[in-house]
């Protein structure tokens, strides 16, 4: 439990900052180590999982520790009455100030597990971003993400021609040399406490390289 922050908790519920390098729930590999819900499994044994990140993204995520809560918020998420922040450092200096992203994406069977844009065939998605600072090589941005689909940040990024640095699947060359781990951060999450009904919004700084 050492290296995995909550940030908020009650009986109902923990909000969490998982680490970079962490899987969210158990994976088919062992040499990936446990997984987030694994660990927080051994002192809350009725957590569970309604939301993930991927495994090399960091950030806030919201664990129910009892079926009514699991059930409330599960509904939030698939009624997409959450609201989420990223930041994330991509290769590039981008000019626009701001702007979105509207590319559907699906899997790329031929390369698992990347996904790519797929306008034909893959589902909408949907990502709104502003520029927070840039450098000479690279640009810091804040992430809204309308839709949820699998690696939708990374990929939306990348069809701009601006991947994120530290990117294993999706950049390559001094893009991936530019930092040891991914540059992506969810950094806000807003709910309705599945109890109360009260707006909950828990934050988690970014601790990106730029």
């Amino acid at each position: 439990m050492n290296e995995i922050e909550i940030l908020y908790q009650d009986k109902y519920l923990l909000v969490v900052n998982k680490p970079s390098g962490m899987l969210s729930i158990k994976g088919s590999r062992p040499e990936k180590g446990k997984s987030l819900i694994e660990i927080l499994q051994e002192d809350f044994p009725s957590a569970s999982i309604v939301h993930r990140l991927d495994m090399d993204t960091s950030g806030v995520m919201v664990i129910p520790t009892n079926r009514m809560a699991h059930r409330s918020i599960a509904k939030q998420f698939e009624e997409r009455t959450t609201s989420k922040r990223y930041e994330a450092v991509v290769w590039g200096v981008m000019q626009n100030d701001e702007g979105e992203v509207n590319a559907a994406l699906i899997a790329d069977k031929n390369n698992p597990p990347r996904q790519k844009v797929d306008e034909t065939n893959g589902k909408h998605a949907k990502t709104l971003y502003k520029v927070i600072d840039r450098t000479d090589k690279v640009t810091k941005l804040s992430l809204t993400p309308v839709t949820g689909r699998s690696h939708q940040l990374r990929v939306h990024l990348l069809s701009l021609g601006f991947p994120i640095v530290g990117d294993s699947l999706y950049s390559e060359g001094e893009a991936l040399e530019y930092a040891d781990r991914l540059q992506l951060h969810s950094c806000m999450l807003t709910f309705k406490h599945p109890i109360t009904k009260k707006d909950i919004k828990i934050e988690a700084p970014a601790k990106l390289v730029i």
